[in-house]
């Protein structure tokens, strides 16, 4: 389903099925789930090249291979029929970034959903029947038996969401730890079950009732409206989702000495937000930026998965499904927020 812009209705294509090439993937997609960027990229609030096939979280099964096979991170080639999930990003896997361990932010970055319609590689985006994986997807096998709306958002928010929890690992273990996530959609949510998992003690706090009750769901021991939070109360961890300054400003306020704070959401232009540097200094305090994540991160959250999708009710964060070529009616859908993921099934 081609994106030609905002306000106007997508517009199905039909294509010839290519024959991957070395180390690359053809899959047919089984679900795939309406991610936040989508949405504000079919109103306009943010400009990618058009048209082209929007779409970057799903899971399919791959049905024709190139030669030699795309390899999983433990060596095995993939097989036709391995049911997988992939990730955002396509990196080269040679520039200076990649090399530093930074391969989101590749030197020649590609990323699903997000590139113009194009020949040689037409399925690009995830609202499709298929999808081709280039060489330099990180290509992860899933098991049959955890359910698709538990994996399908693994490739953008759960991924992310492990990406923080790494970040700020890096400076704070987590075991014991006290962990505020502000803002709980997917990548909050996810954040609030692996950091609890880990050991860490959570506090999810966002403004909708709805997801408040979700984050206790999620691992959260306790929840709050930022109108209503503690200013006496301090965390070794912030981990922001939200991406409003309201939260970036309180969350470094809240940090404990030696803390760490990680900013996820903000993803889209905003008001510069004053920092007392002081603050920062004086309270040894790290804030470091996640944007996206590297295929590690991507690999942990399907482990993640395997063991606690029943633990938490990831399957419930999808709602409704609309097929395909309704697809203008499921993104209107997610743009209500009635429910964390809308489905898009292609059959």
């Amino acid at each position: 389903m081609l994106f030609r812009g905002p306000g106007l209705p997508h517009a199905p294509r039909t294509v010839r099925l290519p024959s991957p090439a070395g180390d690359e993937a053809l899959v047919a997609i089984e679900l795939a789930t309406v991610c936040g960027s989508d949405v504000h990229t079919s109103l306009g609030h943010r400009v990618e090249p058009t048209p082209l096939v929007l779409g970057h979280e799903a899971v399919g099964r791959i049905v024709a291979l190139g030669d030699p096979a795309p390899r999983y991170s433990d060596g095995r080639p993939a097989e036709v029929g391995d049911r997988v999930v992939w990730s955002l990003a396509v990196r080269c896997g040679s520039c200076d970034r990649c090399a530093r361990g930074i391969p989101q932010k590749c030197r020649s970055l590609r990323k699903f959903g997000h590139e113009r319609f194009q020949r040689a590689w037409e399925l690009s985006g995830m609202f499709a029947t298929h999808a081709l994986l280039p060489a330099g997807s990180a290509i992860i096998p899933v098991p049959i038996d955890v359910p698709s709306s538990v994996l399908a958002p693994a490739g953008c928010g759960i991924a992310t969401a492990r990406a923080g929890l790494r970040a700020a690992e890096r400076v704070v273990g987590l075991d014991g730890a006290s962990v505020l996530v502000t803002g709980g959609g997917l990548i909050g949510l996810a954040a609030c079950a692996m950091a609890s998992e880990r050991g860490a003690v959570v506090t999810l706090s966002d403004p909708a009732p709805g997801r408040r009750s979700l984050g206790l769901d999620f691992g959260a021991t306790r929840v709050e409206d930022p109108g209503d939070r503690d200013p006496a109360a301090e965390y070794d961890v912030v981990i922001d989702a939200s991406g409003a300054g309201s939260a970036l400003a309180a969350g470094l306020d809240a940090l404990a000495v030696g803390g760490a704070a990680v900013w996820i959401g903000s993803v889209f232009p905003s008001a510069p937000l004053p920092v007392a540097a002081e603050r920062v200094v004086r309270g040894l305090a790290t804030i470091t930026g996640v944007h996206n994540y590297a295929p590690i991160d991507l690999e942990d959250s399907v482990a993640f998965l395997r063991r606690s999708w029943s633990r938490f009710p990831f399957a419930e964060l999808v709602g409704a499904r609309f097929p395909l070529d309704d697809l203008d009616s499921a993104l209107a859908r997610a743009a209500e927020q009635r429910e964390v993921r809308v489905g898009v099934v292609p059959g």
